[in-house]
Protein backbone atom coordinates (compact mmCIF):
# COMPACT_ATOMS: atom_id res chain seq x y z
CA UNK A 1 0.00 0.00 0.00
CA UNK A 2 1.88 3.52 -1.19
CA UNK A 3 -0.40 6.01 -0.28
CA UNK A 4 -3.89 6.16 1.39
CA UNK A 5 -6.44 8.69 2.87
CA UNK A 6 -6.20 9.21 6.26
CA UNK A 7 -9.76 10.13 7.36
CA UNK A 8 -10.96 12.01 10.23
CA UNK A 9 -12.24 8.34 11.38
CA UNK A 10 -8.39 7.39 11.73
CA UNK A 11 -7.89 10.58 14.16
CA UNK A 12 -10.60 9.99 16.10
CA UNK A 13 -9.62 6.10 16.79
CA UNK A 14 -5.77 6.81 16.70
CA UNK A 15 -4.56 4.87 20.28
CA UNK A 16 -3.32 8.40 22.19
CA UNK A 17 -1.23 8.35 25.05
CA UNK A 18 -4.03 9.85 27.07
CA UNK A 19 -7.28 8.36 28.75
CA UNK A 20 -9.23 8.14 25.47
CA UNK A 21 -7.94 7.30 21.95
CA UNK A 22 -8.02 10.24 19.23
CA UNK A 23 -6.54 13.01 18.34
CA UNK A 24 -8.29 16.49 18.51
CA UNK A 25 -9.19 18.93 16.00
CA UNK A 26 -7.28 21.53 17.93
CA UNK A 27 -4.28 19.87 17.97
CA UNK A 28 -4.46 18.71 14.23
CA UNK A 29 -5.18 21.92 13.34
CA UNK A 30 -2.17 22.89 14.99
CA UNK A 31 -0.43 20.26 13.17
CA UNK A 32 -1.35 21.96 10.12
CA UNK A 33 -0.47 25.25 10.15
CA UNK A 34 2.49 24.24 12.10
CA UNK A 35 3.80 22.26 8.04
CA UNK A 36 1.43 24.71 5.90
CA UNK A 37 -1.40 22.05 5.32
CA UNK A 38 -4.71 23.54 4.59
CA UNK A 39 -6.85 22.23 7.11
CA UNK A 40 -9.84 23.45 5.15
CA UNK A 41 -9.06 21.51 2.66
CA UNK A 42 -8.57 18.57 4.48
CA UNK A 43 -11.69 18.88 6.26
CA UNK A 44 -13.37 19.34 2.85
CA UNK A 45 -11.19 15.56 0.95
CA UNK A 46 -12.56 14.00 4.16
CA UNK A 47 -8.73 13.59 5.45
CA UNK A 48 -5.22 14.01 3.76
CA UNK A 49 -3.27 11.30 2.12
CA UNK A 50 -0.56 9.38 4.07
CA UNK A 51 2.08 10.69 2.13
CA UNK A 52 1.55 14.68 3.10
CA UNK A 53 1.62 13.32 6.73
CA UNK A 54 4.91 11.41 6.20
CA UNK A 55 6.29 14.13 4.65
CA UNK A 56 6.29 16.45 7.49
CA UNK A 57 8.06 13.80 9.44
CA UNK A 58 6.12 15.05 12.94
CA UNK A 59 5.50 12.07 15.40
CA UNK A 60 2.20 12.31 16.05
CA UNK A 61 1.44 12.33 12.48
CA UNK A 62 3.58 9.32 11.74
CA UNK A 63 2.15 7.72 14.51
CA UNK A 64 -1.92 8.96 12.92
CA UNK A 65 -0.41 7.30 9.53
CA UNK A 66 0.81 3.57 11.11
CA UNK A 67 -2.62 3.54 12.75
CA UNK A 68 -4.54 4.74 9.35
CA UNK A 69 -2.60 1.94 7.63
CA UNK A 70 -3.34 -0.78 10.04
CA UNK A 71 -7.09 -0.08 10.07
CA UNK A 72 -6.76 0.08 5.95
CA UNK A 73 -5.25 -3.29 5.67
CA UNK A 74 -7.89 -4.42 7.73
CA UNK A 75 -10.60 -2.93 4.97
CA UNK A 76 -11.69 -0.41 7.69
CA UNK A 77 -11.49 2.87 5.87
Amino acid sequence: MDDFLVTFDHLHSVPGWGARPGFCHRGARALCERYGLDWSAIVRAGGVMASVLIATGDGMALHLVEHARTEVSRGQQ
